[in-house]
């Protein structure tokens, strides 16, 4: 497998130098569960949202070390010779649980849940927390925004507010917060999202007169399109668009605002589209759009948004904070026992965690249930007994990935999950202010 398409060295050097240290200490083929996991959300969030499980999947897919990363490593003294032949031939080979995409999760929640030997668990680490700490990000405050925007369609336009690649991978995690299309191509190719975008202001900026512009731009994608109207004199530029449209014999699709007082333009541009018998042009905005922008709008006739950098940054909680602990490991005796952090502030809580959410007698999920220890079997059975809905989904088995999770219309049935996970949160966690998770976490032990 060529460097460029390996995954492998996506990690941190600590990962490999413990692989080496259990190697040498005969240590590495304990039994060890891993779980992925936040311990609290910042104030602005009262829930997340799964994002990312497809991509660590395509990405698990490709971790595998090439013979010029193994030469490099060599070159480096990362690790030993030990450790090297030990890479050489890795595959994951054990098998990882999850939250389906698109499902709300709450502090403590198992997102992931990694069982395998301690040396193949610990070379997943940093590959499984850079994604889901980003894709989680940027889902969580999506979902925001679309429960800001009340309906009205958000898409995305941040591409050129992120890194390069990171933009791709908003653009997915966007979606199944519930956004509905992305300026980015390389997204739209790669997950099948629908592409948006028209032109810019450099565009009317080209030609001799902004109706010339607008012309030309008819011309070519239709009296459907968007003009952008707020080049020059935003009352000027509805006059232009609409009578463009006209000459070329329909009717304007949409306007776009992209400056001002966006709530009075709009009110503005919808009064001066209706008195020209434009009444079915529609009217988007963009303009350093968050969820508080987008609530600000509610009451202004504005049909859709178009979010870039607040969105792709996750709008003020760039990363989900998520962590990836050890909670069980095989020990000397060859017995499987539960193991924790003591420290203060990041204690830990031992053994496997089965999870289930619990429902109030309306339907509203009203806690989030931890089954801690014990077989999977035996959690799902206390989960059944205490009228939970199970969470987790096999993702992995026996190193064989579920390549359906992370197939273009895994990202469609994401979405479609997580609104209906959404719709499940009591009325708390649809509110934008800070407060409190919208359920609780409980955990219940078994021996």
């Amino acid at each position: 497998m060529p460097a460029s398409a390996s995954t492998a060295l996506l990690t941190d050097m600590y990962e490999l130098t413990m692989l080496d240290a259990a190697l040498h200490h005969g240590t590495e083929g304990r039994r060890a569960v891993f779980e992925v996991f936040g311990r609290r959300f910042p104030a602005t969030r009262r829930f997340g949202v799964v994002a990312g499980t497809g991509r660590i999947l395509e990405a698990l897919e490709r971790f595998e070390f090439s013979s010029d990363q193994i030469d490099w490593l060599h070159d480096q003294r990362i690790v030993s010779d030990e450790a090297l032949d030990y890479l050489r031939g890795f595959r994951f080979s054990g098998s990882i649980d999850g939250y389906a995409e698109g499902e709300c999760y709450f502090s403590g929640s198992p997102l992931l849940t990694v069982e395998s030997t301690f040396a193949e668990c610990t070379l997943l680490e940093t590959l499984l927390l850079s994604i889901l700490n980003h894709d989680c990000a940027v889902a969580s405050a999506a979902s925001r925004m679309t429960i800001a925007a009340h309906g009205r369609p958000c898409v995305d336009m941040g591409a050129r507010r992120a890194h390069e690649r990171s933009a791709v991978s908003a653009a997915r995690a966007a979606v199944i917060g519930g956004f509905g299309g992305t300026s980015d191509l390389e997204a739209a190719k790669r997950y099948g999202i629908h592409p948006i975008g028209t032109a810019a202001h450099a565009f009317t900026l080209l030609h001799s007169s902004e109706r010339e512009a607008f012309d030309a731009q008819i011309a070519l994608l239709g009296t459907g399109t968007t003009l952008l109207v707020d080049t020059y004199d935003v009352t000027e530029g509805v006059r232009n668009a609409v009578e463009a449209a006209r000459a070329a014999g329909g009717e304007l699709g949409c306007v776009r605002i992209d400056s001002g007082d966006l709530v009075a333009q709009a009110f503005r541009v919808r009064g001066q589209l209706d008195a020209m018998g434009a009444t079915t042009t529609k009217i988007t905005v963009t303009n350093d759009l968050d969820e508080y922008a987008i609530a600000a709008l509610g009451a202004a006739p504005i049909d859709s948004y178009g979010v870039g950098t607040r969105l792709v940054t996750g709008s003020g909680v760039p990363t989900a904070a998520l962590v990836y602990k050890m909670v069980a490991c095989e020990g000397p005796d060859g017995r499987t026992r539960g193991v924790a952090k003591k420290s203060e502030s990041k204690s830990t809580v031992a053994g496997r965690k089965t999870a289930g959410r619990v429902f109030d007698a309306d339907g509203y999920a009203s806690e989030e249930l931890l089954v801690a220890g014990g077989t999977p079997e035996e959690g799902l059975a206390e989960l059944k007994r205490q009228g939970a809905r199970p969470l987790q989904v096999p993702l992995v088995r026996a190193g064989q990935i579920d390549a359906a999770a992370w197939s273009p219309e895994a990202l469609q049935t994401a979405q479609e999950r997580h609104l209906r996970s959404r719709n499940e949160l009591p009325y708390q966690a649809w509110r934008l202010s800070e407060g409190e998770a919208a359920i609780p976490t409980r955990y219940a032990a078994l021996s």
